[in-house]
């Protein structure tokens, strides 16, 4: 019999015989692995437990726990639950089931919406299927088999899918007991592997994401290798719950959505629109210091401007319909770049000019599907701390990194603990399609890029294919205080652009050149941001970004003329502040404050009133002390001036 060699994750090699399968050889390592493994790594592809191996190979045992077992068993549970309503509700039709973040989901054509009594339903069905551990069956077919197959059982969805594959390569079903699945795989070897998860709850979907298209049920789920990971899960989803951006930002009054304005424009209430004006005044007073001019920009422009800037080439389908106006179409801006390269070329440049940074707090429009859209995250209007940085090539390093520099102050201000920096690269094969074909300037920029965030020292992963249209680009991930994760901000290298507008600057030599540009948005969207911050903090704001930082609590009427002059100090020292006036007693205020998560509450009685003093009580501290109303205040002051990001603890 020939012999295969095998090079395990630490380099030792082993001898087996040819035709081996990864479960074999996870046996014979040991049968505690054998046990936990889902899948196996053969040369870098993820493959099923029983697939035979007949050539030397570099191999490794997927089990739950890793990354990428942990998608395997995701996976795998969605064909479960697929299996499961199919049984339960025989007319469904099954579209698609992928594996996301800790989770699954699968999208079902059915009658009529699923009810919490229906999941109920199919998680029962779900473990019974499991404890009948049917072996998992990977099937070939060729593309016309696989069409046939799927016409002759109605599954509409599938066969659409397959209409879509071009290519005359075998495709893979998975089969187990009487379902059967288009899928590229790999599977858990039989049902019975998958022992922990829980259904979680079910929304509408449209097909494909396209409003235009049917309406289908989608289940989400989640699945673990441990009843302890599943149980510290789903503890971290009802923390999720708690802390959704949705249900805060309606209880804290922050922002609202009304139909006749239109999904996805939201409208900021007071609460909220203090919450956007302090981060502005951090934005720009961060930017001052670091040099950056503020302009301002019209909402929108001729289409001849996004025509030459390439953005509607590449970005028309997100953008809204042109306007009409005295036979030009004009386009609502769903980007600031254009208008800033506008900006630069007023007026004649020189090297002693550079860098020049250009920055705005400019509103943008962005047509995202309304099967998209969701609260604060995924909106289409947003505002943005916006800026373009012109820059020579030997500045460009220093420039770039300067910016990852701001993003860590940031960091740092509002408490991110857990980050990542993606480096976006081009794809070579996709030049001149997807992105400018530029071959070299791509490799010189991407180069300068990766030295710039090495020499740095951040911490970072590169991305292949994931580059804007005109250079690479640094997408930043957050984690919030509940390991929630958020695609946060971006620094983006542009070669390309400035040239298709002419901008030049005169070099030391006399000579014309061209800069480069580094398009950033450390914050984000103010959209998107805040509703991280309102995950983040659960609505616990820092003092200095609370809507309403103080509030003044009489315990009589007695007392009402002294707590309206201490609101009126407050006030006056700048301090956001509520007087609650009602005739409720001093345990009811108290109760009430706290629910509205505010951080300060100043109790006011008769002794207080007579020593011009206030009791103060900090949420999570309790009772601090009874202190004069002038002390107070310069406290306050300080804590909100220095930004300070208090750590809160869970209530």
């Amino acid at each position: 019999m020939n012999q295969i060699t095998l090079t395990f994750p630490d380099q030792s090699t082993h001898m087996f015989p040819s035709g081996v399968t990864p479960l074999e050889v996870a046996e014979s390592i040991g049968a505690r692995l054998a046990q936990s493994a889902v899948a196996a790594v053969v040369d870098g592809k993820s493959v099923d437990l029983n697939v035979p191996i007949n050539t030397d190979a570099e191999f490794s045992v997927l089990t739950g726990n890793s990354p990428e077992g942990h998608n395997v068993l995701l996976h795998s549970t969605a064909h479960l639950m697929a299996q499961s309503v199919k049984e339960l509700f025989p007319n469904a039709k099954v579209t698609i089931g992928p594996s996301i973040e800790n989770r699954f989901y699968y999208d079902f054509d059915v009658e009529n919406p699923f009810t919490a009594e229906d999941l109920l339903r199919i998680e029962e069905k779900m473990k019974h299927l499991a404890k009948e551990n049917y072996s998992v069956e990977r099937i070939t077919l060729s593309r016309d088999d696989a069409l046939s197959f799927f016409k002759e059982i109605g599954e509409s969805y599938k066969v659409e899918i397959i209409e879509d594959i071009d290519t005359n390569e075998t495709l893979s079903l998975y089969k187990q007991d009487n379902f059967i699945d288009l899928c590229r795989g790999p599977h858990v070897p039989a049902t019975g592997k998958i022992k922990y998860f829980k259904l979680l709850d079910s929304s509408g979907a449209y097909w494909r994401g396209d409003e235009k298209n049917k309406m289908l049920q989608r289940i989400y789920g989640t699945a673990f290798s441990s009843k302890k990971e599943l149980k510290q899960y789903l503890h971290l989803l009802e923390e999720a719950k708690k802390r959704d951006h949705r249900k805060l930002g309606k209880e804290l009054e922050l922002f609202t959505f009304d139909e006749e304005v239109g999904p996805g424009l939201p409208l900021w209430l007071p609460n909220g629109a203090i919450m956007v004006e302090e981060l502005e005044n951090l934005a720009k007073e961060t930017e001052r210091k670091a040099g950056y001019k503020q302009v301002r920009t019209p909402h929108l422009t001729k289409g001849q401007l996004y025509e030459r800037s390439g953005h509607l080439k590449h970005y028309k389908d997100s953008m809204y319909p042109a306007m009409d106006i005295d036979g030009i179409d004009y386009y609502v801006k769903p980007m600031n770049c254009p208008h800033h390269h506008k900006i630069y070329a007023s007026s004649m440049r020189s090297y002693r000019d550079l860098p020049l940074r250009l920055s705005e707090y400019g509103t943008c429009y962005r047509y995202e599907k309304s099967g998209q859209l969701f609260g604060l995250m995924r909106v289409r209007s947003m505002q943005m701390n916006d800026a373009h940085i012109y820059c020579t090539e030997a500045q460009f390093k220093e420039e770039f990194l300067a910016v990852c520099k701001m993003y860590l102050k940031y960091f740092e201000i509002f408490g991110i603990e857990k980050y990542q920096m993606r480096l976006s690269l081009h794809d070579p094969k996709e030049l001149g399609g997807k992105y400018v074909n530029e071959p070299e300037l791509w490799l010189k920029t991407e180069k300068a890029v990766r030295e710039a965030l090495e020499e740095g020292e951040l911490n970072f992963t590169e991305i292949p294919g994931e580059a804007a249209f005109y250079g690479p680009k640094i997408d930043v991930q957050v984690w919030s205080a509940i390991g929630k994760e958020f695609t946060l901000a971006t620094n983006q290298v542009d070669f390309a652009i400035p040239a298709r507008f002419d901008l030049t600057y005169t070099n030391e030599k006399g000579e014309s050149e061209t800069p480069l540009c580094i398009h950033r948005a450390p914050l984000g969207t103010h959209e998107r941001f805040i509703g991280f911050l309102i995950e983040n903090y659960g609505g616990d704001f820092p003092l200095w970004l609370a809507p309403v930082q103080v509030i003044v609590l009489p315990v009589s009427d007695k007392v009402l003329s002294y707590a309206k002059q201490v609101e009126e100090e407050l006030l006056q020292a700048d301090i956001r502040v509520n007087l609650d006036a009602k005739p409720d007693k001093i345990g009811a205020k108290i109760r009430q404050a706290e629910l509205s998560k505010i951080n300060v509450m100043l109790i006011v009685g008769e002794r207080e009133a007579e020593n011009h003093t206030v009791s103060v009580r900090r949420r999570f501290e309790g009772n601090t002390g009874t202190i004069k109303v002038m002390d107070v205040i310069t406290s306050l002051q300080e804590e909100i001036n220095q930004r300070r990001n208090a750590h809160r603890k869970e209530s």
